[in-house]
């Protein structure tokens, strides 16, 4: 499978618990953290929730 770099661009704060549990979920808990994850349609339904958050790239 391919992977995805998911970076979190943007703060959670004032935003709605589901978009801030969206976020640990992925493994995002601070501004410039970078995970990999594979390339399935649940975590691209997760980073299409909160893709005003996060900046993705193909790794």
């Amino acid at each position: 499978m391919a992977k995805v770099k998911v970076k979190q661009v943007k703060s959670a704060i004032k935003k709605p618990q589901n978009q801030k549990r969206t976020l640990e979920a992925l493994g995002l808990k601070k501004i410039g953290q970078v995970v990999e994850h594979e390339n399935t349609p649940n975590i691209m339904g997760m980073i299409s929730k909160v893709n005003h958050l996060v900046s993705t790239e193909e790794a």
